[in-house]
Parts: structure tokens; sequence; C-alpha cells
């Protein structure tokens, strides 16, 4: 277990920044899952099935936070600048939609494996991510 802590101290800066900048990558992936619940080609009410659309956002949580922290994304390094925000967020999403793609495989998460989907899922969530990772490497260069 020690081992499991020195690695993922090697991997995150703690600072109040660095939850900060997790706290968005996880709003982002939300309203990916928002919107593809209420208008996508699901088109559920999340209200009226709220462990579905958790279990969903779960799935991409959870392949986001293997591929993040597998490629240091909350490091100083991630954030050093806008190309480093960009080669780093961009491969560790697509990661992260294919553990996605892998966990909703199974019979515990809804929604199935669609290569549409998953290209879907790529496309709208690093329209989200990528933005939000600049703005952070420009905020982290003038802090």
């Amino acid at each position: 277990m020690t081992s499991v802590a020195r690695a993922i101290r090697h991997r995150v800066d703690p600072a109040p920044f660095t939850a900060l900048v997790a706290l968005g990558d996880l709003v982002c992936i939300a309203a990916f899952v928002l919107l593809g619940v209420t208008v996508g080609h699901e088109a559920i009410d999340p209200l009226a099935q709220p462990g579905r659309v958790a279990l969903t956002f779960l799935s991409f949580a959870v392949g986001w936070a293997v591929t993040s922290l597998a490629g240091g994304l909350y490091t100083v390094a991630a954030r050093a600048s806008v190309r480093a925000a960009i080669v780093r967020t961009v491969p560790a999403w697509i990661g992260a939609a294919l553990v996605a793609q892998g966990l909703r495989s199974t019979a515990v998460f809804p929604g199935g494996v669609a290569l549409t989907f998953f290209l879907v899922s790529v496309g709208v969530v690093l329209a989200l991510l990528v933005p939000w990772r600049v703005a952070v490497s420009v905020l982290a260069s003038d802090g």
C-alpha cells in the first residue's frame, strides 16, 4: 500500500489548485453525461433515473481517474504550458473513453459498447476538456 501512495504522490501535486483542476475535469465529464442522457440517443429524464445517470458518469470518471493519474495530469508539468496541457489531455481522454467503453460492456454499467458513441464521447469531451485545461495552464503560468 505504501508503494501505491508513493506512486500517486509522484503523479499528483498536493495543492488546492490541483483539487480545483480535478473538479473542473469532473464538471466537463458530467456536462457530457447530462447532455448525452437528456438529449442524446437515450433521451431519459435524469431525475427519474438517477442511478443510470450516476453509473454512466461513474464509468467515465473511473476511466479518467485511471488515465489522468497514469498520464500525470495533476502535476505541475501538465499545466506548465498550453502545449503540455493539450499533449497530455488528448491521449488521457481517449484512454479514459476506452476504459469507459470497457466498463459499459459489462452488466454493471448501462449503455453497452458502440464505436459511434466512443467517437462522440471522445470528440465532445475533448471539446470541453481541452479549453478547460488550456485555461488552467494559462492561469497557472500567471500565478
